[in-house]
């Protein structure tokens, strides 16, 4: 029988960040840039058994993939886009936006959007900052986004966190002056709190029926579809281990690894998924 999310019709946006296990923000105290052409890649694998699983439950999603990434495994961008998904940019070296000057910041994400749409011979439209890295104190990055192409962004996530969040902003995609679409990561509101409802670290550390029913909520109660995020890695529980990591730091990246991949399917089983463009109308936005 089909899930009830389902026959309501409502269809949602699903996510990849395409990083690889080494690429990760709170991992970068412990892996030098330097050292990255020399750890183990596993992304290719890995977004191949995202393709297939994608594809056993007609599902289509946008891939905000690296700059770095594409141009070493250029035969990612190609089956993503083969497949019939979106190709969006997460910058090319995974830089926070928070650390950058303007100028390194409008530099990264232009040259990530030239590679991505050389490599596809496709444009890009869409653009997510690493570790939703925009805030009060960067809201510049939304001006150099705009100018360097890019029509939306999915940079903010509206909650309280330790690395990033902007926990007053607004919930649901909005148009800023300079005319970009801000489409958040999902939040559920309880209580008066937005709380996560987007995927991430959120939906392996909580039990399955939770992300459910949080995303359940925002397709049901708000009547909106709901945006969802993940990486490539979180689906890898053979990845390999980085050592002298912090308990904290260990805790959320290990931390159920080898129950994603199963959650992911049930979660691609009891709701409806395309791409951002497409589940957020954002075709009708171009010129």
């Amino acid at each position: 029988m089909n899930a009830p999310e389902k026959l309501a019709g409502v269809v949602n946006a699903l996510t990849i960040d395409v990083e690889d296990y080494f690429q990760v923000w709170a991992l970068s105290p412990h892996i030098a840039r330097s050292r990255w052409d020399e750890m183990p890649c596993r992304v290719e694998r890995n977004v191949e058994r995202l393709l297939q699983l994608l594809e056993k439950h007609h599902a289509r999603a946008t891939f905000f993939t690296l700059g770095w990434i594409a141009e070493r495994y250029p035969g990612v961008v190609r089956s993503i886009v083969a497949a019939g998904h979106e190709l969006a940019s997460h910058g090319y070296a995974h830089l926070r936006a928070s650390e950058q000057t303007p100028a390194e910041f409008s530099a990264d994400i232009t040259r990530a959007k030239a590679v991505l749409e050389d490599i596809a011979g496709m444009p890009v439209y869409g653009y997510r900052a690493p570790s939703f890295s925009i805030g009060k104190g960067n809201l510049w990055a939304f001006d150099a986004i705009a100018a360097a192409g890019y029509r939306y962004s999915s940079s903010v996530y509206p909650v309280r966190h330790d690395h990033y969040g902007m926990p007053d902003a607004p919930r649901f995609p909005h148009r800023l002056a300079n005319g970009l679409i801000e489409i958040p990561v999902t939040t559920a509101q309880l209580w008066g709190r937005n709380v996560p409802a987007g995927g991430g670290g959120y939906f392996r550390l909580m039990p399955y029926r939770v992300s459910r029913w949080l995303i359940r909520q925002v397709n049901v109660n708000d009547r909106r579809p709901a945006i969802f995020y993940m990486h490539p890695w979180e689906i890898d529980p053979e990845q390999p281990r980085i050592p002298g990591v912090g308990v904290k730091t260990r805790f959320r990246h290990y931390v159920n690894l080898h129950r994603t991949e199963a959650r992911l399917a049930q979660l691609l089983a009891d709701f409806r998924w395309d791409t951002v463009r497409r589940a957020f109308a954002l075709d009708d936005e171009a010129p």
